[in-house]
């Protein structure tokens, strides 16, 4: 079976609350708190978003599947507590805040099984406070079997290990500082894997591991250079995906398209047949989290 490192059918999870997570505040500096906006304002604006990234998507005949998130679930449009993989297997991953455990509901876990089998599931670290929040954690090159992974208070360096050894995923670990001088609290923030080519922040990687992540990243891909300022904007927080005749496309937010230089777009299109975005401002202002995070691979 020839491997692939994308599919074509996405995961979304509709949020049923929506607002900055209290508990995810510590470990994640791309929050914005404020409270200039009700709670039920918020929530309406993120569910227009939701649907309208949704409808972009779809348009571009990549199916998505979704489901209703939790009340308690402030993050659950952020569906990275499991991960699918080609052989029609699943995971589940051990997730840091409370409320991020409690997304793992048995009513989508079932509907998942009846796709997939259910092969490992990491919830009891949880209890160990040991975290592998999927694939945030972990970046995956999935064709070469590379796991890319910055550690973080949500990514154990000794359980990402374990996982990659026990999955046949080589490992490219290292760390990471933001702009708030902080590890950079999941991977999928700072570069994507695409089929031919991977972006990547250079910038923000500690300088003794630049050098084996850029050499490992440039041995498969063609590498496009992001910056700090990019990162900001998102521009890490990307995914591919394949329509249903094959077509390639890099899913990201409007706001990383729009902090895309014209070269690096003309690099983008060069392997892609289009850039797919959405504004999404209210889900990345109060989330913390964008594009990418909000789509999980369903293989």
């Amino acid at each position: 079976m020839k491997k692939l490192q994308s599919p074509n059918h996405l995961f979304m999870i509709e949020p049923k609350e929506f607002c900055n997570n209290l508990q995810t505040l510590d470990s994640n500096d791309y929050q914005i708190v404020e409270q200039d906006t009700s709670k039920d304002q918020i929530l309406k604006k993120a569910k227009d978003e939701f649907f309208n990234f949704k409808n972009i998507i779809e348009a571009h005949d990549i199916k998505v599947t979704f489901m209703l998130g939790s009340n308690g679930c402030p993050d659950h449009i952020f569906p990275n507590w499991f991960a699918t993989f080609q052989d029609k297997s699943m995971q589940i991953f051990s997730m840091k805040a409370l409320n991020r455990r409690a997304e793992k509901i048995p009513s989508m876990i079932k509907k998942l099984e009846t796709e997939y089998k259910l092969t490992d599931d990491l919830t009891p670290y949880e209890e160990k406070g040991i975290f592998l929040e999927s694939t945030s954690s972990m970046v995956f090159d999935r064709v070469n079997m590379i796991a890319y992974i910055g550690k973080s208070v949500r990514t154990n360096e000794d359980l990402a290990r374990a996982w990659c050894s026990k999955n046949g995923f080589k490992v490219v670990i290292f760390e990471t500082t933001n702009h708030k001088n902080n590890p950079i609290y999941h991977t999928d923030v700072l570069m994507f894997v695409g089929t031919n080519m991977i972006g990547l922040c250079n910038e923000v990687i500690n300088d003794e591991y630049k050098e084996e992540v850029l050499s490992k990243a440039k041995k498969y891909h063609d590498v496009m250079l992001l910056t700090k300022d990019q990162i900001l904007d998102f521009c890490g927080n990307a995914l591919e995906a394949r329509n249903n005749i094959d077509e390639k496309y890099l899913i990201m937010s409007s706001r990383a398209q729009k902090s895309l230089t014209s070269p690096q777009i003309l690099k983008i299109k060069k392997y892609y047949k289009d850039i797919i975005h959405a504004d999404i401002p209210t889900i990345e202002k109060y989330g913390g989290g964008s594009a990418r995070c909000m789509l999980t691979e369903l293989f």
